[in-house]
């Protein structure tokens, strides 16, 4: 529980969660919508404005998903998909 708030020691697991994401340039790469990139991975489209005009932090489980969809959109829309 305490690594999906981010309080953990991250070096015990051997992974990086980035201090900051950038959310639009993701959004833009992948050629979606506010509205697409908030219904294709789950969030809710005013989080998504929000983080973009910087008036929301970011939470830790939020940019670990932010960065495998940057890094991995396929794997995500597939792990997310309706069986």
């Amino acid at each position: 529980m305490a690594y999906a708030r981010g309080d953990a020691q991250t070096e015990e697991y051997g992974i990086h969660i980035p201090a900051t994401v950038d959310v639009r340039p993701i959004r833009r790469k992948l050629g979606l919508s506010q509205t697409e990139f908030a219904a294709r991975y789950g969030f809710s489209f005013g989080r998504v404005r929000d983080w973009e005009q910087g008036r929301s932090n970011i939470d830790a489980p939020s940019r670990i998903l932010l960065t495998v969809i940057e890094k991995e959109p396929e794997a995500v829309e597939r792990a997310l998909s309706a069986a």
